[in-house]
């Protein structure tokens, strides 16, 4: 089964003749703030919709992810979209209500237009035209997930999803904002803590004591040297990584960037102002690129001479998550966050090529003010920030594609916008993808 030009035209005439459709859905969801463990309105808005579009099935599984499906084939793609949200910050910084939302001919502005609410709305509306079209294989089922928590802790919503509803797709279309382009990676990350130890004493006789702050302002200058160093220095900087000398996945590595560690925060405890602190913590943002695990990082600071020099009061550790989502329901996982690509030539690279090719060539496209910008980058690129394929691919070896509309640099800012001819071409691609892949 192929797809013609003809049905190429005729999927690209349905999408745009639901733009509207979808502009009033995503504002409908927009207007609940549905921030991560708080989704529950988001997840009935959604689900409302997949039943009016004529989704075969609609569930909404313990931990609150809100599932459609189409088809009846054994083989399962899948689409997914996290659906919760960061929240809004100083309100003083947007120039509309991030919940009213606003709309023009070319923007829909609200918080998670872009990050990511837009995704899920154009996955949903390629599902009908999908069914519409008669463009799902009878050996596929087409799986549309709303998934939460993301924002608190990418990927959990799918180690869920696979290791207890017992799920796993043939591979999965992360609609998180692509700016136009096809995504096939992301650097991984972790969240790190360090805690020293000291002795209190009173701040008149500091000599009486061990004061911890001093010891990790020693272990804060070795991390910053990580971060800033080359490779031929006594602490090797993490740019290391991009040498095949370093890393045997030093190609990978330079595709997707390098790693790289910041202090992210600070703490302390001390009797009073006028004693000397007993024990000082931080937690640390560490961006890993390919060739790191977690077990690399953690090792890599222990290493670090101060951490050495002050080994028997220093313990380096990962964070874990164990927040209740809104239904309840708490599922615990280390803050981990894998590393994951997948090769230009793979089969779901291809079947997303060919899909996009077909109906809107060789480079990225966008609303007016956004696609002079948009064909200055390539086609085929990665995300910067982290996705929910640290667990599809990272942790579950699933292969995972990203498409989606909206821009990576709205994401967490005030005056959010996603575009709404983005909306329109996400859904014809995903629309022609089930076919395209069954041929590549």
């Amino acid at each position: 089964m192929n797809i013609t030009a003809e049905q190429y035209e005729e999927i690209k005439k349905r999408a745009e003749g639901y733009r509207k459709d979808m502009v009033a859905f995503l504002r409908n969801i927009v207007k609940y703030p549905g921030e991560s463990c708080h989704e529950k309105e988001h997840v009935e808005v959604i689900a409302n919709e997949m039943k009016k579009v004529g989704f075969d099935e609609v569930v909404i599984d313990k931990m609150g992810n809100v599932i459609g499906y189409a088809g009846k084939g054994s083989k399962i793609i899948a689409f997914d979209g996290h659906i919760d949200t960061v929240g809004i910050g100083n309100k003083s910084n947007w120039k509309f209500d991030p919940y009213d939302g606003f709309e023009d001919d070319e923007f829909v502005g609200g918080r998670g237009t872009s990050d990511q609410l837009g995704g899920t709305v154009s996955a949903v509306y390629a599902v009908k035209i999908m069914k519409e079209m008669n463009l799902i294989p009878d050996d596929i089922k087409i799986m549309v997930v709303g998934s939460v928590q993301e924002e608190d802790c990418d990927g959990l919503c799918w180690q869920y999803i696979i290791n207890e509803d017992k799920i796993r797709p043939e591979f999965v279309v992360s609609s998180e904002p692509t700016d136009g382009g096809i995504y096939r990676g992301q650097r991984g990350r972790m969240e790190i803590r360090i805690d020293v130890k000291g002795i209190s004493c009173h701040g008149s006789a500091p000599e009486r004591g061990d004061n911890a702050i001093y010891k990790m302002a020693d272990i804060l200058v070795d991390i910053r040297a990580l971060n800033e160093n080359d490779a031929n220095q006594p602490i090797k900087g993490l740019v290391k990584m991009l040498d095949p000398k370093y890393n045997k996945d030093a190609e990978a590595a330079n595709f997707l960037g390098r790693g790289t560690v910041t202090v992210s925060q600070i703490g302390y405890t001390s009797p009073s102002r006028c004693a000397v602190a007993d024990s000082c913590w931080v937690s640390l943002d560490r961006r890993m690129t390919a060739g790191e695990t977690w077990e690399s990082c953690l090792q890599e600071i222990r290493d670090l001479p101060s951490c050495k020099k002050y080994e028997k009061d220093v313990v380096v550790s990962m964070y874990n998550y164990d927040s209740a989502s809104y239904t309840n329901l708490v599922y615990p996982i280390e803050c981990y966050f894998p590393t994951w690509w997948v090769e230009p030539n793979h089969p779901i690279c291809k079947a997303m090529l060919n899909s996009y090719h077909a109906m809107f060539g060789e480079e990225r496209i966008g609303s007016k003010s956004q696609v002079e910008a948009r064909k200055k980058r390539p086609l085929l690129d990665k995300w910067t920030f982290s996705t929910n394929g640290v667990s599809i691919m990272g942790r579950n070896n699933i292969p995972v594609i990203g498409f989606g509309p909206g821009a990576e640099a709205q994401a967490h800012a005030p005056n959010e916008v996603t575009y709404k001819d983005d909306l329109v071409t996400c859904a014809a691609v995903y629309a022609a993808l089930p076919i395209n892949y069954k041929n590549v």
